[in-house]
C-alpha cells in the first residue's frame, strides 16, 4: 500500500501540515499509521478524504461543527452502502428496505445541513438585492436633483 508523509498530503490537499494535525485532532480525519519512527503515513483514503472534507468547506461554507456532522453522515452512510452491497443477496426484502431507509435517513441529515446553508445565502442574496434597489433608486433621485439644480 502506497503512503504518504504529511509533506505530501499537504500538497495534494491544499492544505498545512497545522491543519491536517488539526482536522485529525478534532476527529475530522482518522489518525493515520505511523512509521517506526512514529511519522504520519497517509493513505490515498485520508488524501480523499481530505479532498472532501476541503470540498465541504470552501463550497458550501460549512463550520467545522457543520463539517463534523457532514463528515460523520458521509462516513455513516459509505458504510451502510458497503453494508448494503455486501449483505444485499442474503436479506429479505423487508431486512433490505430497512437498510434503504437508513441510507435515506443519512442523505436526508447532509441534505437539511447543505439546504440550512444554502437558505443563509439566499437570505443574504435577498438583502443585498433589496440594498442594490434602495442605492440604484437613491442615485436616480439624486440624478433628477442635479438635472433640476446644476451646480
Amino acid at each position: 500500500m502506497v503512503t504518504y508523509k504529511i509533506d505530501e498530503v499537504a500538497k495534494q490537499s491544499g492544505l498545512t501540515k497545522r491543519t491536517i494535525r488539526y482536522y485529525e485532532e478534532i476527529g475530522l480525519l482518522p489518525s493515520p499509521q505511523r512509521s517506526e519512527g512514529n511519522m504520519r503515513l497517509y493513505t490515498q483514503e485520508d488524501v480523499d478524504l481530505l479532498k472532501k472534507i476541503v470540498s465541504a468547506k470552501e463550497v458550501l461554507g460549512f463550520s467545522l461543527q457543520e463539517l463534523q456532522r457532514y463528515m460523520t453522515a458521509a462516513e455513516m452512510l459509505k458504510g451502510q452502502r458497503e453494508e448494503y452491497r455486501e449483505r444485499t443477496e442474503h436479506l429479505q426484502p423487508i431486512e433490505r428496505r430497512a437498510m434503504l431507509e437508513d441510507m435515506e435517513r443519512t442523505l436526508n441529515e447532509q441534505l437539511e445541513l447543505m439546504e440550512g446553508k444554502i437558505n443563509s445565502i439566499r437570505m443574504l442574496q435577498t438583502e443585498l438585492e433589496e440594498l442594490r434597489v434602495r442605492v440604484r433608486e437613491r442615485k436616480i433621485l439624486l440624478d433628477e436633483e442635479l438635472d433640476h439644480n446644476p451646480s
